[in-house]
């Protein structure tokens, strides 16, 4: 490891040579400066990995000093040393952003953990972390091949995107592979729970909240009618991507509760989101509101009634509230809401759908330039993290804060980055859908989907007497013989729902209160 050369800034610079010689010790290199003019001219002439600067000297002052060394070298880490405790001081140092802020007297260890902090803070997190992860690894194959409950599966999900996220901080390819493999083998292994389970939920107690369930058993018992209740439903939101947005959010509001809920088959908008808003099964809602439901080869829109929905649902549990629905489907609708977002504040419960994700995800597939931002699931949650902290959603966020909001967000379902194909053969009236199809005639390889001879078993409408439905497992995404290369090669590493996976089914669902 090379030597880490650092710039003292000190008018009594001779009062600290056993600091210095402390520091040589430990294998870096010292530089002495008694005032600020040669400090700037120094760091101008010469390479430094830090500085240290005392903020009390004479001619240039240390926070002047430090104005003109940002100017040249923004990125120059700068740790202020200072006598004053004076709090102006703390936050002009701080508001020039400095790297650490110490108060004298300092001791040679103090000195020691704040240039380890900002020089070999990476590696020593990378090495935590790599260690920590291979100390996991084992538990999380041990915990594989156990797990039997929706519980488990729950808990050892989160437990994998956990890692990801801490191992998309460090440098250490193999880990990372190593992780991918163990969510391949998750999947795998979820899928034949799901095939063995999922028929079952429907009945009886103790089975998860499924998507129709998430309006009366999660978002009823937080509302809070006395300051009112912003829900916020951003569609297609896996699970791995609030939990990144989470600390953006905890700026305005602590988190207070946290559900894992279970979309319904197919993990589709037009399935899983009219069962949030209406309370039913996609089967009840074809045979209550037949007016509303469209099946997938009706013409017309699949999702235009969500307002009706959870009207018809309010109504049902006689809850005692006013409420509005606002769908945003572009950057003008947003921003028209978030600029007039007052209105809203009579409101018990204000539900915004938000559709920004599953554009995204969408026009992945279709746009060359997106396919190269968000190449792979840790470049996927970071243009999501971008797009958020420069959205009028957030803007809304940060207003539903002032005015006291409770903040509920959710989502619909999640999503997969599709890899391998599956040939599947049907009619002219097969769905679209790359991972589920519903028709009449499939042909398929039965060892890759999920298949639902009579539909109504999991509550689903058939379009015709002897339509089932098929869904893909893992990352797999249906082709069609016709043109199979030229269909697989543009469909390949894209982002899809509609199927059987971790990302797809298991979702969140955070409840916030305003700071």
């Amino acid at each position: 490891m090379s030597t880490a050369k650092i710039l003292w800034v000190d008018d009594e610079i001779q009062l600290l040579k056993p600091h210095m010689l402390f520091l040589e010790k430990k294998n870096y290199e010292v530089v002495p400066c008694t005032n600020g003019a040669d400090a700037v001219q120094s760091v101008n002439d010469d390479t430094y990995d830090i500085v240290f600067l005392d903020e009390n000297m004479p001619g240039l002052s240390g926070l002047e000093t430090l104005t003109e060394i940002k100017i040249k070298h923004p990125n120059l880490p700068v740790i202020m040393i200072t006598k004053s405790e004076e709090e102006y001081i703390m936050e002009e140092a701080i508001g020039s952003k400095i790297a650490d802020y110490l108060i004298k007297p300092v001791n040679p260890n103090q000195i020691l953990l704040s240039l380890k902090k900002n020089l070999d803070n990476t590696r020593l997190v990378s090495e935590k972390t790599t260690s920590n992860y291979q100390q996991e690894f084992r538990k999380i194959s041990l915990d594989l091949a156990m797990v039997n409950t929706y519980e488990d599966w729950v808990a050892l999900y989160k437990k994998l995107l956990h890692w990801e996220i801490q191992l998309e901080s460090i440098s250490d390819i193999g880990m990372t592979e190593i992780l991918e493999s163990q969510k391949e083998e998750a999947n795998s292994q979820f899928f034949k729970f799901i095939k063995n389970n999922y028929g079952d939920w429907f009945h009886g107690e103790g089975n998860p909240i499924l998507s129709h369930k998430l309006f009366k058993d999660v978002i009823v018992p937080q509302l809070d009618k006395e300051n009112g209740t912003l829900m916020v439903l951003l569609d297609n939101l896996r699970y791995d991507q609030l939990m990144v947005l989470e600390p953006i959010i905890n700026e305005y509001y602590k988190t207070v509760a946290e559900t894992s809920f279970w979309s319904i088959l197919p993990t589709a908008t037009q399935y899983a989101r009219n069962a949030i808003f209406s309370g039913l099964t996609p089967l009840d809602m074809e045979k209550k509101y037949p007016n509303y439901w469209k099946n997938d080869t009706d013409e017309g829109g699949k999702n235009l009634y969500e307002n009706e929905f959870l009207t018809e649902q309010i109504k049902r549990l006689n809850l005692d509230i006013s409420h509005e629905y606002y769908k945003i489907t572009s950057l003008a609708g947003g921003r028209d809401l978030a600029n007039n977002f007052a209105k809203i504040k009579n409101n018990d419960l204000t539900v915004i759908v938000y559709n920004f994700v599953d554009m995204l995800s969408h026009s992945r597939t279709e746009m060359d330039m997106i396919k190269e931002l968000a190449s792979d699931d840790k470049a996927y949650r970071s243009l999501t993290v971008s797009w958020f902290k420069n959205s009028p959603l957030f803007e809304m966020i940060q207003k539903a804060q002032q005015m006291g909001l409770k903040l509920i967000i959710t989502t619909d379902h999640g999503t997969i980055n599709t890899k391998r194909p599956s040939k599947v053969v049907g009619d002219k009236s097969i769905s679209s859908n790359l991972r589920y199809k519903t028709g009449k005639s499939l042909s398929y390889n039965d060892k890759e989907v999920y298949e639902v001879k009579n539909p109504k078993d999991i509550y689903l409408p058939t379009i015709h007497m002897s339509s089932s439905f098929i869904f893909a497992k893992e990352d797999f995404f249906f082709a069609y013989p016709n043109n199979y290369n030229h269909f697989v090669k543009y469909y390949k590493n894209t982002y899809q729902h509609g199927g059987i996976s971790l990302e797809e089914m298991i979702i969140p669902c955070m409840t916030f209160e305003p700071k």
